[in-house]
Order: structure tokens, then C-alpha cells, then sequence
């Protein structure tokens, strides 16, 4: 059996109760670069440091030496180097050395629109500072500073910023919308913010035909499309114009102790999203981002659909994540599925939402045999715990005075566009502050379920929300809630065990069961002493569907 399948089911039962230690060798299960060791220097190929010379053809006219000649390690050397875009190429190791600091131009002009991708589907962006495209055998290693130069790209909402720094922002030239609540960096930006579908590959539309909106189109800082055998390691990617990391249909990736940062109010900066790959480590990284953290992704809708390459085989550990919209995520682009993934040894700290696996109608996509374990949680500004079915494609925590209406509950056909989540294991996460410690919201026509949650210890404002689920398990669960009423929630679910709650010294209510779909509730081994009410039902649902053992 591939090792890291068999770590895959060796954590499985680790999470189902046994006591088994699982730090396998997965190493071998993702296949390793190796490389010659000849080395280019950019300097000899006419770079020159400082910041001020572009050294965009010399680097590259090292690269292309570099795999012509059977690869080896191309070093960029201490200093300050201003490039622009640039391709990696087969059997090269992009070094930077100690105090190296890469720095791609600002100058839109030398950003070419081209095909690509952009959270899913097929579309035109400006060419990514860092690209390759089916290239094997390729890393980028070493000590040094990747910068994307995204400041001179992103939007940026007033809301997020300081007023001085909203000032100071505003100084700095560019333009504020209509409603004077964002500033973008150029007209074309702005206009690009109104055009529906902006930059979208449909309806026979070209590169050509998104001239007039190209500031819009944020490249991501590093997109690597279709390659196999792939290294990023020891480096600092920060500052990127949208995504950082972006590996797409790729195989065989390792990212190891590389600091991935971008400003907390980066409007899509995410840290590393991994989509349609297979066999992938990732360890001993370190995020702090504007966006989603670690995410998994595989294809929007009909495009991902259609791709059907799910993100699989994916190994995540001893990583930690400081401000993201959420520290390890799936979707909301899953629609070519994802299964097969381990996380351990993790910490989130001031992350909007720790675990967070989201998807809405439209999607499709099968999100199974997921299993987390180990994680530590502090600060979390909204829930401990998410599965969403309802994603909104919003902020998961409303920015000051913004006021959001609940969806719509109806009853809808499943087919290929319904999402799934189901067999998740997830165990030994201790949160200190969040909002909510769990919410779980499926659909009425296709719930969240097989999930198992245990081992917990969840201090939060609020506590277990539960929506629209079947074959839910919680079991050997803490939560520290404020808001006692109640510390249970369940809302049209099935099938789901409470064994050994504990909420603390007293709660005003225990559990809540709504609506007239609620069957077989079970409390196991939970002591509702401590409530002022043990029980209370609302929206037609029966008391006899709650079974207390």
C-alpha cells in the first residue's frame, strides 16, 4: 500500500479510539526532487542589485541555462534584486541565499495578460510574478525574501484600515468608489470591480478582450500549472498581489518551513491553496494572511465538474497559522471533490475560523475521509468548528455595522451541482476564545454527515449549533460556553449522539431541538443537572425523538 495511504488509515483508527502514535515516514509516499550540482549565478548572467536595474532577463536567461543544460541550482545571491515575471523550468532549484531579497516591479507593464485560472475556472490574469507550467523537477529553496509587490494591485476597504491609515492610503493617489468605502489602485482597477465576471474565459470572449480592465486582474504571487516533483522550502513568500501559493493540477508537492505572509486586510490574499493535486506534504510552515490560511481546492462548478481531479493524498502537519480568514480549509471551489487528507499537530491563532469546510449550491464536488487530529486554537474571532453549506462568499466574520440576512430554507433536487461532505474524523482540538465553539449546517436535501468530533475542550462565547445533519457523533466534549442558552442546538438533524458533554458549572438550557424533521437525538453519558432546563422544543419538533441514556 502507498505509505501515505497507509498513514491516511493508520490515523483513521487513531482518531476512532485507539492510542496508536501515527508519525509515519510519508516522505517516500511524495516523490523528492533531486538536482545536479552545478550552480548559475544570476550575476553572471547580468543581474545587477540595489533594486534599481530590472533584472528580469537576466534571471530567466539563467533558468532557461540552468534546465538546458541538465539543471542544477540557479542562486540569487544577497542583496536587493528587482525582477519581473519569471519561469521556472525542468530540474532547477531556484536558490536565494541569506539576505537575498527578490522584489518583483510594481510596473503593471511588465505583466502580460494571459490564459489562466482563477479560483476555479478558466480566465484571463496578469502573468504571475512566479510560474511554471508542466515543468518536473523544480523547487525553490534557500533563506531569502520572495515580495509580490501586491500593495500597488489590491483593493482596500476602509473599514479594515485605521483612519490615519485610510488617510495615508488616500494620499498616495488611486481612486475611492462610489460608495466610499474601498480604494482601488487605478481606474481600470475600479471599473474592473463593476464589471460582472471580470476576466472570465466564456462566451468566446479572449485575452484581447480584457485590455481595458488589466490593472483588475491581480495575478497570484506563485502559480505552478500541471508539474510534478515540486519543493518550496525555507523561503518568505510575502506581499502577493492576490493568492500566494497556488499549485494547480500538480503532483508530487513538498512545502516544508516556508513563512507564507501577506497583510491581514489583503482582499483575496491567500496563504496556500492547494487545487486538483495529488500527493502533497506539507510541514513545519508558518501563515499569516489576508484570506484563507491552508486551503484545499479542486475546480468551481461545471469547470471543476468537468476537471474531475480531486485534491487527494495530502498530508498537513506542524503548521501554524496566525491571521486568516480561516487556518485549514476546504472549498468553497471543491467541485472536483477532495478526499484522503491528514492533519495534525496544528495551531490557529487569531484565525476568523479554525477548521473550516465550506461549499454552497452549484458546487458539487465530494469532500470525504478527512481526518484532523491535535489541533490547538486561540483568539478565534468566529466559529471553533465550521462545516457550511450555505458559503456566502463573504468575510466569515461581518465587518462593524454589516448586517447579513439568513438563507433561504428550501427544499431543492439533489443532481451533479449538490456538494457532499461526509466521513470526517476530527479529534483533540482545545480552543481558547472563540465565538462559537461548533456549527454544523448542512442542506435540506443533502445534510453534512458521518461525523465524528471527539476529545475536545472548546472555550467559546457560544456553544455546539447543529443544522440540517445526519450521523453526527460528538463525543467526550468540554464546552466552556458564556452563552448557555443552549449549549446544544439541533435544527432538523437525525441521528446524532451526544456522549459525554460537559458544559461547565451551569447552563440555562441544555439542549434545544427544532422543526419536524428532529428524529433520534441521543444524550449519552451527559449530566443535565447542572441546567436550569434540560430540554426544550420549538418548531414542531417531538421530545420523544430525544433519547437520554
Amino acid at each position: 500500500m502507498n505509505r501515505l495511504l497507509l498513514l491516511i488509515a493508520l490515523v483513521g483508527c487513531t482518531i476512532c479510539g485507539t492510542q496508536t502514535q501515527v508519525y509515519a515516514q510519508s516522505l517516500s509516499a511524495v516523490k523528492q526532487v533531486q538536482f545536479k550540482k552545478d550552480s548559475f549565478n544570476i550575476i553572471q548572467y547580468g543581474a545587477k542589485g540595489g533594486g534599481v536595474q530590472l533584472n528580469t532577463s537576466s534571471i530567466n536567461a539563467a533558468l532557461a541555462a540552468c534546465s538546458k543544460n541538465g539543471g542544477g541550482v540557479v542562486v540569487v545571491p544577497a542583496g536587493l534584486w528587482l525582477s519581473g515575471p519569471l519561469r521556472l523550468k525542468s530540474n532547477t532549484n531556484l536558490f536565494l541565499a541569506k539576505n537575498a531579497l527578490l522584489q518583483f516591479t510594481t510596473d503593471f507593464n511588465e505583466y502580460a495578460l494571459v490564459a489562466g485560472n482563477w479560483e476555479g475556472v478558466p480566465a484571463v490574469r496578469n502573468q504571475s510574478p512566479l510560474s511554471a507550467d508542466h515543468a518536473e523537477n523544480i523547487a525553490i529553496t534557500g533563506h531569502g525574501i520572495i515580495d509580490g509587490g501586491g500593495e500597488a494591485w489590491r483593493a482596500v476597504k476602509k473599514d479594515k484600515l485605521t483612519e490615519s491609515q485610510w488617510q495615508k492610503l488616500l494620499s498616495s493617489g488611486g481612486l475611492v468608489g462610489e460608495d466610499k468605502k474601498t480604494w482601488y489602485p487605478s481606474h481600470q482597477s475600479l471599473i474592473g470591480s463593476q464589471t460582472k465576471e471580470a476576466g472570465l474565459l466564456k462566451d468566446g470572449k479572449t485575452v484581447k478582450d480584457f485590455e481595458g480592465i488589466k490593472d483588475f486582474l491581480r495575478p497570484n504571487l506563485l502559480v505552478l500549472t500541471g508539474c510534478k516533483r515540486i519543493l518550496l522550502e525555507g523561503i518568505t513568500f510575502q506581499n502577493s498581489p492576490a493568492w500566494c501559493l497556488h499549485p494547480l493540477m500538480c503532483q508530487d508537492l513538498t512545502v516544508r518551513n516556508v513563512y507564507v505572509k501577506n497583510p491581514w486586510y489583503a482582499q483575496n490574499g491567500d496563504g496556500i491553496d492547494i487545487e486538483s493535486c495529488k500527493n502533497v506534504l506539507l510541514e513545519n510552515n508558518t501563515f499569516d494572511v489576508g484570506d484563507d490560511g491552508i486551503c484545499i481546492k479542486s475546480g468551481r462548478d461545471a469547470a471543476g465538474r468537468k476537471r474531475d481531479m480531486p485534491t487527494e493524498n495530502v498530508l498537513v502537519r506542524n503548521c501554524i497559522v496566525y491571521h486568516a480568514h480561516g487556518g485549514f480549509v476546504i472549498g468553497s471551489e471543491m467541485s472536483g471533490g477532495a478526499k484522503n487528507i491528514v492533519v495534525n499537530d496544528c495551531s490557529f491563532i487569531g484565525t476568523d475560523i479554525g477548521l473550516r469546510f465550506k461549499t454552497t449550491r452549484g458546487r458539487g464536488g465530494v469532500v470525504e475521509k478527512i481526518y484532523i487530529s491535535n489541533i490547538n486554537m486561540k483568539d478565534i474571532a468566529g466559529e471553533a468548528i465550521l462545516f457550511d453549506m450555505y458559503y456566502m462568499a463573504k468575510d466569515p466574520v461581518p465587518l462593524t455595522g454589516e448586517q447579513r440576512a439568513l438563507p433561504k430554507t428550501e427544499l431543492k433536487p439533489v443532481d451533479e451541482t449538490t456538494p457532499v461532505f461526509k466521513n470526517f474524523r476530527i479529534s483533540n482540538v482545545y480552543c481558547s476564545g472563540a465565538e462559537k465553539a461548533i456549527f454544523i449546517r448542512g442542506l435540506p436535501e443533502m445534510h453534512v454527515t458521518d461525523i465524528v468530533l471527539e476529545n475536545m475542550v472548546l472555550q467559546a462565547a457560544k456553544g455546539i449549533d447543529v443544522q440540517e445533519a445526519s450521523g453526527i457523533q460528538f463525543k467526550n466534549i468540554e464546552v466552556l460556553s458564556a452563552n448557555t442558552s443552549p449549549v446544544l442546538d439541533v435544527q432538523q438533524s437525525d441521528n446524532i449522539l451526544f456522549d459525554k458533554i460537559s458544559f461547565g458549572k451551569s447552563a440555562a438550557i441544555l439542549l434545544r431541538v427544532s422543526g419536524d424533521r428532529i428524529k433520534n437525538i441521543t444524550i449519552h453519558r451527559t449530566v443535565a443537572s447542572g441546567a436550569n432546563e434540560k430540554i426544550i422544543t420549538e418548531l414542531g419538533a417531538d421530545a420523544r425523538e430525544v433519547q437520554w441514556k
